[in-house]
Parts: C-alpha cells; structure tokens; sequence
C-alpha cells in the first residue's frame, strides 16, 4: 500500500506478495508525507510524476467523481440505490487505481455490464424525453447532474490519456456508462422526490 497521486490515499498490495496489513496501516496513518513538495508524486508501480501530468488529472478527476457521489449518497432516494451507489464508489476506487499502476487492471467487462443493467432498470419505467431537460429539480437530482458533468470530464480525461498512453478500454467505457446512468438517476430522482423533468423551453424570452 502506498499513498498514490490524485491527492487521494489509495490501498493496493503487490499482487505476488502477501498483505501486511501491519505495514499498510502505519503508511496510512502518516499523510503529510512531504514527498510531493517538489510538485511531483508518486504512482503505485513506486515511478514518480508531475502532479500535473495527464494520468494524475485523470486519477484526480475520477476522485471528485467519487466524492459527489459521496454527496449524492447523503439525499434521500429510493430503495436498493444507495447500495448500488456505494457498489459504484468501490468500482471508482477501484479504477483510479488501475490509472495509478500503469499496465494494471481492475475494471472490467463485467462491471461495465453492470452498470448497463442499472441503466435498462431505471430508465424502463421513465417516460420518453421529447425536450431536453434542465440540471434541476429536487436536491438530490441536482447533484445527480453535478456527478453527471464530472463524471463526463473524468471520461475526457481518461480519453486525452488514452492518446498518449496505453490503457485499457473499460475504465473510458465504465465512465460514460455511468454518466449516462447520472443522468437517467436525476430524472429517478425528482420522480422520487415528488416532481418531474424540469424542461428547457425553447424560445422562451430571457430578460
């Protein structure tokens, strides 16, 4: 286990050692680390890059995901989804590690899967969209579209990395599943809150 970049404590284990759990729970105890006063940080492979660099935005952006998530989670919502969210902060823990490791993987197909089998559960009983809809209603759908726009940002990012990196394709497609899911969620959740899609009207006059 070692503290990654990103700004955010990951825990991995060497796949061919045993854990010490011993050891991991003195490194996390220790967070003011000063090893990245030099603006750089380290990977979980032990290679050090600038905090700037394109992975480590990638990895800082799927982390912001994660902690709206942690926002979202706080509002009142309907049965079974707030488990299923927390099932989704593991996979982004999950996946801001792979882009910590180079040449690591942790997401696969089968959590891509699982999160178009969320999407084919809330969207079958919305009503079709004839217009588009605003980021707005209850709280809770709100911050849903907060998620939805970080989260599409997070996938820009893992995009631009991909070009000059090499990665593997399901971390980019987890997360333009799971904007798309954000997005069918806020709609679920102004329904559940007792409200409906707050449309955009066109030619509506703007003082």
């Amino acid at each position: 286990m070692r503290r990654c970049a990103g700004e955010k404590i990951a825990v991995f284990s060497n796949p061919s050692k045993p854990t010490d759990h011993t050891a991991m729970g003195n490194r996390l105890s220790k967070i003011a680390t000063r090893t990245g006063d030099n603006g750089t940080t380290g990977l979980g492979d032990g290679s050090r890059v600038d905090k700037d660099s394109l992975r480590v935005q990638a990895m800082g952006d799927v982390d912001e995901m994660n902690s709206h998530l942690g926002l979202l989670l706080v509002e009142d919502m309907p049965d079974g989804l707030r488990e299923e969210l927390g099932t989704i902060q593991h996979d982004l823990f999950d996946l801001g590690g792979e882009l910590c490791i180079p040449g690591y993987t942790l997401i696969k197909l089968e959590h891509v899967a699982r999160l178009d089998a969320l999407l084919a559960k809330y969207n079958a009983d919305l009503p079709p969209l004839a217009d588009f809809i605003l980021p707005a209603g209850s709280r809770a759908a709100a911050q849903a579209h907060v998620c939805r726009t970080v989260c599409r940002r997070a996938e820009r990012a893992i995009v631009t990395l991909g070009k000059a990196e090499t990665l593997n394709d399901y971390p980019r497609q987890y997360m333009n599943r799971l904007s798309d899911l954000m997005f069918v969620l806020a709609r679920v959740l102004n329904r559940h809150a007792g409200g409906g899609d707050v449309l955009w009207e066109k030619g509506r006059e703007r003082s």
